[in-house]
């Protein structure tokens, strides 16, 4: 997640397609990285699934998150 955000953060917004003429906190797919998989530590994956013990269609179920 580490590196997801510093890409992000990173960015090059030079995306000429705006919408409605706002791209100023727009990311170029080319920027991001690949997908990959990491395999995690039993240990981890069962503090996850404590944390989110909601469960719907074999995902975890998160909280909807509102800041303010």
């Amino acid at each position: 997640m580490n590196k997801l955000f510093e890409v992000i953060k990173n960015a090059n917004a030079s995306n000429n397609n705006s919408f409605n003429g706002n791209h100023n906190n727009c990311v170029s797919l080319d920027d991001l990285r690949d997908d990959v998989v990491v395999d995690s530590p039993a240990t981890e994956k069962q503090i996850i699934i404590e944390n989110f013990p909601k469960e719907k269609n074999g995902y975890l179920v998160v909280s909807k998150v509102i800041e303010e």
